[in-house]
């Protein structure tokens, strides 16, 4: 998960019609157990099932199309799918949430994309904007998670979408993780929405880390790019 390369929309097509829909939905019905096997039966039926679609999905689709299941409650973006026992079903129904849900997650992945377009900071930014720049996109990408509707372990969502976001500006990928947990380093809590004071000072700290610089406020040159962030 820590390789933006692997789900970057822009490196990984994803040619959708209703062909391929009808594809997708006849595989799945497949592996579709006739007979599920519930609480009774440790709910194995629905976890194999739910494996064999996964094993579908990643072959059918490649790298990217890893999260279509990463469900809400578990930290992730995903509304149309649950688990095995929760969302395998009937074989229409359950063909129906998997194309929802991979449709979900694929335009998760093109919004999250498009956010860190805006919020990148300007090649040639000296240290001391791109302080400020980093400090926003932090707030704004933690508040970005934070809108997907993640519950239980939404901070490690928190912390894989920023660390995709300093690889996209070019940054190697061990720099970035470490520079995310030590701004972030325990202080989200799953199942907490965090007050807006402690996400502003986690994107300081991540800014101050990174630049060396502490990143400066209510510049009003800046203002239209705030707006602009804000509404995105």
């Amino acid at each position: 998960m820590r390789n933006w390369d692997e789900f970057d929309p822009a490196r990984h097509s994803f040619a959708w019609d209703e062909d391929e829909e009808a594809r997708l939905r006849s595989l799945v019905r497949e592996w579709v157990p006739p007979v599920l096997s519930g609480t009774a039966g440790g709910w194995e039926a629905e976890s194999r099932c739910e494996s064999h679609i996964d094993a579908i999905v990643r072959e059918r689709y490649g790298t990217w199309a890893w999260g279509w299941s990463w469900c809400y409650r578990y930290g992730g973006p995903i509304g149309n799918w649950v688990s095995g026992p929760s969302s395998v079903t009937t074989p229409d129904e359950t063909a129906e949430r998997v194309v929802s849900a991979l449709l979900e997650w694929r335009e998760w992945l093109e919004r999250t994309a498009r956010r860190f377009t805006e919020l990148a900071p300007p090649p040639d930014a000296s240290p001391e904007d791109r302080s400020w720049h980093l400090e926003r996109a932090c707030v704004r990408l933690v508040t970005h998670t934070l809108d997907s509707g993640a519950e239980g372990g939404w901070h490690r969502q928190a912390s894989i979408v920023l660390g995709w976001f300093l690889t996209s500006t070019g940054m190697d990928r061990a720099e970035a993780a470490r520079a995310v947990e030590s701004a972030i380093g325990g202080r989200f809590e799953s199942w907490v929405t965090p007050e807006r004071t402690l996400i502003d000072s986690v994107g300081e700290d991540l800014a101050a880390g990174l630049t060396g610089h502490a990143p400066y406020r209510d510049h009003r040159e800046r203002a239209a790019l705030e707006a602009l962030h804000d509404r995105c």
